[in-house]
């Protein structure tokens, strides 16, 4: 099939699929958008459907969502936990085995981006609100409960410490709070977002098909994939690429009305976290309008400057020597732990598993296809061996690092100071209450909101970018309308859950539609290795 809307013809030898489908075949076409025609229909007005009844009943949507996070993390929990160590394993295969040797693009294609501006993309998109939310607050959390240590009631464990906690031992519960921290932003995650990219990759660029979910499944499913199987397959990614994206679109606007009541004494309420979703969605809309490498890419390298500012700034005046060495102390206290964090079964602390890790799981998998198609067009010209290691690795150790810097200094407060701010502090203040407690406080609080902000942007174009490639047949360059309309309906969406059930609506959502994406991706795997097997190398 020959290469059109802008995917690039294979450069070298590869081996390419030969179907008669057509890029866009199936799509409307007309000034302003270019769509296809069910896949963009099903998935728009579901999801217009689902904001619209979430504000009319929002006080009966709340329990609702509760009941569902609750069940699905409490009894699907092993398969989430499973899911993710088979993700890990799959990478850990392909990079020590003959495979990693493939080309994605062809034998002889050359990577499109230097590696910064390629790692700035692919870290700005993956984990960036997420990691200014949680930076401060789960270290603090891991650690508050498993000083507690354990409780039991009726013979069931109903605390919250992570493993087997580490009572009244504040440098184990640091250490273990650590590990466990590390383990939720470390190779699991990224392992998935690998997965998804890598398969995006190899069968757009090596193997001619669209840029899309179903092209993935050509292996297994043949012409089909054009069909009902396939329309089914990428539905299923627009919704978990929206509302995994909504969740941290909430979350982000959550922190950052917290920060400016904190800095400047504006009020937190829902009124003014739905104006900041609104104000931060025009943004977005700006970037969108500017383009990939106008836009995003620009925005991506410059937060990721002004996180590295941030981050250099509290090692400096932070516990320089103790962020060095609990850096490889960190390390290695996930090392050790990390057999007993992944065991998906017989856990005692169930709490932690299913509330902490099976939630950040789905989390993650909902994002995977927004992740892992943006990795994906940003990797072309990398062998899957390099690419691999790169997504594995340099991400989960700027998290460790990041993780030890934030996390260690507000732990440090508290073991070496005796300051109990950052623990009574609610979770979306944590962060502030830290900095507070540190020099040149105002400014670096600042500095704060204003990567949670852009985060949200480079975030919002991001996903747009990617479930407007999905919704228009595979094409990369469709009307930019298109994804003018996904990034308003994401603030819509976001917005929609903060007012319906703020956080738990928002992971309740995160989780439901990383459900059946889950066991979209194990099959995935299968395809990944007929396709890697089939390429010359």
């Amino acid at each position: 099939m020959p290469a059109v809307e802008s995917i690039p013809a294979p450069t070298g030898a590869a081996n390419l699929i030969d179907t008669d489908y057509v890029i866009g075949q199936d799509n409307i076409k007309r000034k302003f958008f270019d769509v296809h025609s069910k896949v963009f229909s099903i998935s728009a007005v579901t999801i217009v459907l689902f904001v619209i009844v979430t504000l009319a009943l929002r006080s009966e949507v709340e329990p609702v969502f509760t009941a569902m996070r609750d069940w699905l993390t409490g009894n699907l929990a092993w398969f989430f936990i499973g899911s993710a160590n088979i993700f890990v394993l799959l990478c850990v295969g392909l990079i020590l085995s003959p495979l990693g040797k493939v080309r994605l693009g062809g034998m002889d294609a050359k990577p499109d981006y230097s590696y910064t501006g390629w790692f700035s993309m692919l870290f700005a998109a993956g984990m960036g609100i997420g990691l200014m939310f949680y930076g401060v607050s789960e270290p603090m959390s891991h650690f508050s409960t498993a000083m507690g240590g354990t409780t039991v009631e009726n013979g069931v464990r109903t605390d919250w410490a992570p493993l087997g906690a580490a009572a009244g031992d504040a440098q184990a519960a640091a250490s273990l709070s650590m590990a466990a921290t590390i383990f939720h932003w470390g190779l699991h995650p990224w392992a998935i977002y690998a997965v998804v990219a890598l398969a995006l990759a190899l069968f757009s660029f090596n193997k001619g098909l669209p840029l899309s979910i179903r092209s993935i499944f050509y292996p297994l499913l043949g012409e089909r994939v054009w069909g009902w199987p396939g329309h089914l397959i990428d539905i299923l990614a627009v919704f978990a690429t929206l509302f995994g994206l909504a969740t941290s679109l909430g979350i982000g606007a959550q922190q950052a009305a917290a920060g400016l009541e904190s800095l400047f004494g504006m009020p937190n309420t829902d009124t003014s976290k739905v104006l900041l979703v609104a104000g931060i969605t025009a943004l977005a809309l700006m970037s969108v309008l500017a383009g990939l490498d106008k836009g995003v890419k620009r925005l991506s390298e410059f937060n990721m400057v002004l996180a590295l500012l941030l981050l250099l700034f509290i090692i400096i005046v932070g516990p320089t020597l103790a962020i060095f060495t609990g850096f490889f102390s960190n390390l290695g206290s996930y090392l050790v732990n990390l057999p007993a964090l992944s065991n998906p079964i017989g856990r005692a602390d169930a709490n932690f598993s299913q509330g902490w890790t099976a939630f950040y799981w789905a989390w993650w998998i909902s994002w995977s296809p927004f992740v892992g198609m943006f990795i994906a067009r940003v990797s072309r010209g990398r062998s899957v061996r390099e690419f691999l290691i790169a997504v594995l690795l340099v991400p989960s150790l700027v998290s460790v690092l990041w993780m030890t810097s934030f996390g260690g200094t507000a732990l440090g407060q508290f073991v070496n100071e005796g300051f109990t701010g950052v623990q009574d502090a609610a979770l979306e203040l944590k962060l502030f209450v830290m900095l507070g407690q540190l020099p040149l406080a105002e400014i670096s609080s600042f500095v704060g909101i204003v990567l949670v902000v852009v985060f949200f942007i480079t975030s919002s174009d991001s996903g747009s970018l990617v479930i407007d490639t999905i919704t228009a047949g595979g094409k990369i360059n469709a009307p930019v309308p298109q994804r003018a309309f996904w990034a308003v309906l994401q603030g819509g969406v976001a917005a929609s859950l903060l007012l319906g059930g703020g956080l738990v609506a928002l992971q309740a959502m995160a989780v439901s539609t990383g459900l059946p994406f889950t066991v979209v991706l194990l099959v995935g795997c299968v395809s990944i290795v007929k396709g890697l097997m089939s390429e010359p190398r």
